[in-house]
């Protein structure tokens, strides 16, 4: 199967008022912020460890190993991170940053080419005697991924070569001859080794993945047998009960049906097995690839993109059950669903991925971010009331408030590397033909069979539906254009060259033209509307609700604009929404308000928990902003889905 290439990140510079006040914000605030929080630089807020970790591993100091088990892998996204920002924002001082802290990883990796700062520090006679928890193999992926991406970015290969000697060494251990049954508790590895292989062409990585996949739920089950051995200790003390499910382990991977378990190892595992239908044609994998993506997407997702919705081990539960106001949601989860999302786009040439991919990477990911690139969601609840997130309950994970790190610190650095990297999620070509997936305001070039092809793109999506595509080349050449038409847009107009164009031929989601690429004009006309949107009936939290939407962005309301009690407001879903857009609020945002009424309090005593008398209401206005901005005002209520009357 050929998958649709991605276009170099070096040649795309987005330009879009949207999404630039947070891609400004990785090279300005989230890169050198994250890199004093590895540091344990900041007062008041919880240490990493990370880099002391890394200098007691290479003999530099002495001292204990401190914080999570699998802390290295924060270092490597941010690495990541940072390798794509220097594709597009060349800094020299940084670059020579990174160039120190890869000196210190060479240090620290042994002779053989291990590498983990816990297992270095701790004694190595425990080393890979649990793979269930131990994450060793998940650390090695993300050490994989930040080499390949720092090498494509500067052509420095040192980071690369350690990659490469760990691999070599994970490629040993685990080969048929010395354990041919292991494979990774927590899901990365594989997408490292498919990433090396790409690179280095060294084919041994991409069977090792292979492997892993292939292994993964067959019986006995590894995990199982791992915990009965002499050298086993167990790390996390919630899973002294521990059931394969949660690590998708349940089954072999191409007999599942349903997402379960943790959602972050699901989508990882799910792009790992995307790369390997496509590499090997594996019809099979990618069936079972298209079955968990549609058990996700149609009865497990939330409208904001975000999955897994379970507090208890943030995992996914059952079909429909989406609770609002205690669910998990971590951004790592929508992250990975929209790197899943992003691949079997590729493979299929079907929007409706995409569609996804911009659900999770305008809501659920731009949540996880402060908007001043220094405090992060890791939880993304739908509703939010501050006074009940209590410790030692059930809403003990939600938090009001972004918090500036966490002992857990995997979604900083991973919102890091993700909006670094947006320019991989805009476009897709292949021969003569390029696909334009994301409405965002960038210039770019493509090469198309060897002739370079400049594309211009300017917008105000998601605010307003115009978008102007301006195609240039040297000499005339014939090719396709592949436009996403996203599952909200009803209605909309095409311009070629200032002519409509009424015969429009659509296939797999995608407006698709055949055309000249020399000095062309396309000009869309989305209509975008705000609307009400429903959930089916069979999610029971949500019956008799609606939500706010315009375009890819949920709307929510906020006890700032609004008043407490949010639960007390109905929305009267017969008038229409309006709209206008404040240029002084959040960066400049696009402000919903409609019309409701209120359950009035007045006539509730304190002392008064039950009575007969009948509820009384009165009129309201409702004020709604984007999902992802909530929090970055004033501490209070939080509210997705409201009450409908008509």
């Amino acid at each position: 199967m050929d998958k649709l290439a991605l276009i170099p990140l070096n040649n795309i510079a987005i330009t879009d008022a949207f999404w630039n006040k947070y891609v400004e914000l990785v090279k300005d605030s989230i890169i050198p912020y994250q890199w004093d929080i590895l540091n344990d630089k900041h007062e008041g807020v919880r240490m990493s460890h990370c880099i002391n970790n890394f200098k007691i591993a290479a003999g530099r100091i002495s001292g204990e190993f401190n914080g999570v088990i699998f802390v290295d892998s924060d270092l490597m996204k941010w690495i990541e991170a940072v390798a794509f920002s220097l594709t597009t924002h060349p800094d020299k001082e940084l670059e020579k940053t990174v160039d120190d802290v890869i000196d210190l990883i060479g240090e620290a990796q042994l002779d053989d080419g291990y590498l983990n700062t816990y297992y270095i520090i701790n004694g190595l006679e425990k080393r890979f005697s649990n793979l269930r928890d131990g994450h060793e193999l998940y650390c090695a992926g993300h050490l994989m991924e930040a080499a390949v991406a720092y090498y494509k970015a500067t052509g420095k290969d040192k980071l690369l070569h350690i990659a490469q000697r760990f691999a070599d060494l994970i490629c040993d251990e685990f080969s048929e001859e010395k354990n041919s049954k292991g494979y990774p508790g927590h899901q990365e590895v594989e997408i490292g080794l498919i990433k090396l292989y790409e690179v280095t062409g060294q084919t041994r990585y991409l069977k090792q993945a292979k492997l892993f996949i292939d292994r993964r739920g067959e019986e006995p089950n590894y995990f199982a047998e791992e915990m009965k051995g002499q050298r086993f200790k167990q790390l996390f003390d919630e899973f002294s009960d521990y059931d394969p499910i949660y690590s998708q382990a349940h089954l072999p991977v191409r007999k599942q049906t349903t997402a379960e378990g943790h959602a972050v190892r699901a989508v990882y595992m799910y792009c790992a097995m995307a790369d390997i239908a496509a590499m090997y044609d594996d019809a099979e994998l990618l069936n079972a690839c298209e079955r968990l993506w549609n058990n996700i997407a149609y009865q497990r997702m939330y409208i904001t993109g975000s999955i897994g919705s379970s507090g208890i081990l943030e995992r996914f539960t059952t079909d429909y059950d989406l609770p609002n106001n205690c669910n998990y949601s971590e951004t790592c989860a929508s992250i990975g669903l929209a790197l899943f999302s992003r691949r079997m786009a590729q493979i299929t040439g079907e929007s409706k991925y995409y569609d996804v991919v911009e659900r999770a990477l305008y809501n659920t990911v731009l949540a996880g971010i402060a908007m001043d690139g220094k405090s992060f969601f890791y939880v993304n609840p739908l509703e939010v009331w501050p006074d009940n997130c209590i410790p030692r309950t059930s809403k003990e994970h939600v938090k009001p408030v972004r918090q500036k790190w966490f002992g857990v610190a995997c979604c900083p650095p991973n919102i890091a590397r993700t909006l670094a990297s947006l320019g991989e999620y805009i476009y897709m070509n292949k021969g003569n033909n390029i696909w334009v997936n994301l409405f965002i305001s960038n210039k770019t070039h493509i090469d198309v069979n060897g002739q370079r092809v400049n594309i211009d793109v300017q917008t105000n999506f998601p605010y307003d539906g115009y978008i102007r595509i301006a195609l240039d080349c040297e000499k005339a050449l014939a090719g396709k254009l592949y436009i996403r038409i996203p599952d909200y847009v009803k209605k909309y107009k095409l311009h070629i060259d200032g002519k409509i164009l009424d015969d429009i031929n659509v296939e797999k989601g995608y407006c698709i033209l055949e055309l000249d690429f020399a000095n062309k004009v396309i000009e869309l006309e989305y209509d975008l509307q705000p609307c009400f949107v429903r959930a089916n009936p069979n999610v029971r939290e949500d019956i008799g609700k609606v939500a706010v939407m315009k375009g890819p962005l949920v709307y929510c309301m906020e006890e700032v604009d609004n008043e407490p009690n949010l639960p007390a407001y109905f929305v009267n879903s017969s008038l229409p929404l309006y709209e206008y857009y404040d240029a002084n609020l959040l960066g400049g945002t696009t402000v919903i308000k409609c019309d409701g009424k209120k359950v009035k309090q007045d006539k509730w005593n304190e002392d008064t928990l039950y009575s007969e008398k009948n509820i009384e209401y009165e009129d309201k206005t409702l004020t709604l902003i984007p999902y992802p901005y909530w929090g970055n005002r004033k501490h209070g209520e939080m509210l997705v889905w409201i009450k409908e009357y008509m």
